[in-house]
């Protein structure tokens, strides 16, 4: 077995690793009676689809659904819930009072469909899977959708800061001061891990669309390409597990006074 060989099965290891800790700490946040239930209900879902989404690039990378096709299309990529999962985790922790409305809904409305297009696509006949596949201009499952998820993604952790910083000029009780320390802590580097994610999936689309060169064909970019998107995904993993074990008792839902 050569060092390339070896060096791919780790980081299949790595990545598979990063899995299971995103797919044991999401249960565990949709169980957890510590803390706003409905906030505690969209980072379990955050890890979830998060970890999901990153088998399907693990499946992609070891060209898994190249050997099995009719396995193509599998409903486990959720790109388009990432940014309002993260978006109303931080909003109903910091504002436990607020009442959703059927307004709110919008939000999820991407999500949704793409949700509906894997399913549908994952029942189509396997000619219109050929003639499909990853479309530029498909807004669930391409060019168009990977600008979308980059640019709500960005957006969406903006707002939520903002968010933290109001809360902060208003904090009523070291309940809510620890509450915010963490997810002052979590935002920042979060925004720079997936900055750097970003980078990798604009380089690579930059180079195919304007320069013809395919970049996942180099094995070191497409390596550390994935190996962005799983940071991002064990830095959420890693705060939510602290939260969970150390930082349950900051959650808990006593101050129900302050509304946005």
């Amino acid at each position: 077995m050569d060092l390339n060989t070896v060096l791919f099965y780790l980081l299949i290891l790595v990545l598979a690793g990063v899995v299971l800790h995103s797919l044991v700490v999401g249960p565990a946040f949709l169980v957890s009676r510590a803390g706003e239930r409905r906030a505690n209900i969209c980072f379990g879902l955050l890890l979830i689809t998060f970890g999901l989404t990153l088998l399907h690039n693990i499946f992609t990378f070891t060209e898994f659904y190249a050997r099995y096709p009719q396995l193509r299309f599998l409903p486990i990529y959720f790109t388009l819930a990432f940014p309002p999962l993260l978006f109303f985790y931080v909003k109903l922790n910091l504002y436990p009072i607020y009442r959703l409305r059927w307004t709110d809904g919008k939000y999820f409305l991407l999500p949704f469909f793409q949700v509906l297009y894997f399913i549908g696509m994952f029942f189509a006949d396997e000619s219109l899977k050929d003639r499909v596949d990853r479309q530029f201009y498909n807004p669930f499952y391409g060019a168009f959708e990977q600008a979308l998820y980059l640019g709500t993604f960005l957006a969406y952790m903006y707002f939520a800061y903002r968010y933290v910083r109001r809360k902060r000029s208003r904090l009523q009780s070291r309940q809510e001061a620890k509450k915010v320390v963490y997810l002052e802590k979590m935002l920042p580097v979060l925004f720079v891990l997936f900055g750097i994610h970003a980078l990798f999936v604009l380089a690579d689309f930059s180079f195919y669309e304007f320069l013809g060169i395919n970049l996942r064909s180099n094995k070191p970019f497409a390596a550390l390409g994935a190996l962005s998107f799983a940071a991002v995904l064990l830095w959420l993993s890693m705060y939510g597990f602290q939260v969970l074990v150390w930082g349950r008792q900051y959650f808990r839902t006593r101050d129900r006074k302050a509304s946005p």
